[in-house]
């Protein structure tokens, strides 16, 4: 095949790797990065290695099983483990989506209002917006915009040049590891693996390859495809910590969400840095709710065997389509609703999210090494070190983080 026939596949069957990757750096995992950035400075930055491997090599798996199988992650759970158990990870995982759904929905609203635009004004445009797009439009147009729209993530690249950081603190501590044994430093470290690798993400990504109708003899290009995306969102998340560490930390200014980051960083990295951060931020939050809703829908309709596919219409897929118009309607009113309880309803998705994340990986482990379902695509043996090690190391992490929040309390 020529050079110019396998750019050609390449540009055919690319979107749902590098789609699902780069939307996890949605409000929540910019967010956490740049709390990670203003915090802790440069000392995060080697968690960013160990996790871009795990995250390739769980994707990867993850797409391998939606081309070989032409099925979701929850159509393969329900038919191989019953209706019970896919039911109650169903239940689960709605109730952490949707609070991820409010948070890109209060990062909309946030970067809306630093750009000097009512939230009142442009939530309902943004949420009316995310609903036409998905149930009015194809897969394939709804894949190109999410493409292009991925694009404008490289502003944070341009933002962390504006920074202007000591490039050699920064590469010295993204290869040799800092370990600091406070709560805190755990929690964000918890916190950036869970915001890189998350339940919802590899349910998306299945389903999109299932509905996308890739085939085996493109399996190749597919993981590509994967690599590609699961490379990039990595290398955003990189410069967002840069940028932070290098503006907010050395003073001490101290942020818990990314819009007051996108607000701090004007009087040290200019204007324009601050404007790309709060742009991306509006980007990266609108991408989020478009999604994870999406995602939410596709799972819960496979599990229960019901209709599913942005190709659908109302009448083809009701079930899916009122999913979605559901979570989207009731993040956005919440948004503008004074006092809500916004901040408990995202760190529960938080919890949720950290807690769901190791069984839905051993339940990706189990169906991808199944022969039965995979015949000769099974995992290699590095690949489930690899996962296994992911789970392990997550676990850890989590009781380590509850037993030293129970002593000092």
């Amino acid at each position: 095949m020529s050079l110019y026939k396998k750019i050609a596949l390449f540009l055919a069957i690319m979107g749902p790797g590098i789609i699902t990757a780069n939307i996890d750096n949605d409000a929540s995992g910019i967010t956490t990065y740049s709390v990670a950035g203003a915090r802790f400075g440069y000392s995060l930055l080697w968690v960013l290695i160990p996790t871009t491997i795990a995250l390739v090599v769980i994707q990867e798996m993850v797409a391998r099983m939606g081309v070989v199988t032409g099925k979701g992650l929850s159509d393969l759970i329900r038919e191989n483990y019953g209706v019970r158990s896919t039911f109650y990870m169903m239940l689960a995982l709605l109730v952490a989506n949707f609070g991820t759904t409010l948070a890109n929905f209060a990062g909309w609203a946030a970067s809306m209002e630093i750009l000097g635009l009512s939230k009142y004004i442009m939530v309902p445009i943004g949420a009316i917006s995310v609903w036409v797009l998905v149930t009015k439009g194809s897969y394939r147009a709804v894949e190109r915009i999410l493409l292009i729209a991925c694009l404008l993530y490289f502003g944070y690249v341009i933002s962390g040049f504006m920074a202007k950081p000591s490039w050699v603190e920064v590469f010295k501590s993204t290869f040799i590891p800092q370990i600091k044994w406070d709560p805190e430093f755990v929690v964000l470290s918890i916190a950036i693996i869970g915001t890189t690798i998350t339940p919802w993400m590899q349910f998306y990504l299945q389903s999109s390859i299932a509905e996308k109708g890739i085939r085996r003899e493109d399996y190749k290009v597919s993981r590509l495809d994967v690599i590609v995306g699961c490379s990039i969102t990595d290398i955003i998340a990189f410069f967002i910590i840069v940028t932070c560490a290098t503006t907010l930390f050395p003073l001490g200014i101290r942020i818990n969400e990314a819009s007051e980051a996108a607000v701090a960083l004007k009087p040290f990295a200019g204007g324009y840095a601050s404007f790309i951060f709060a742009l991306c931020l509006a980007n990266g939050s609108l991408l989020g709710a478009i999604i994870v809703p999406l995602a939410t829908a596709y799972y819960i309709c496979e599990a229960m065997g019901w209709e599913a596919g942005v190709n659908k219409t109302f009448k083809e897929a009701p079930q899916f389509m009122w999913i979605y118009t559901a979570l989207i309607v009731v993040s956005a009113l919440l948004i503008l609703i004074p006092g809500a309880p916004l901040v408990f309803l995202m760190i529960l998705a938080s919890v949720v999210n950290g807690i769901l994340l190791p069984f839905v990986l051993i339940y990706a482990l189990s169906l991808v090494n199944n022969t039965k379902i995979m015949g000769d695509y099974i995992n290699h043996k590095s690949y489930n070190y690899i996962s296994w090690g992911t789970i392990i190391v997550i676990i850890c992490l989590t009781v380590f983080l509850v037993v030293t929040s129970i002593i000092s309390a």
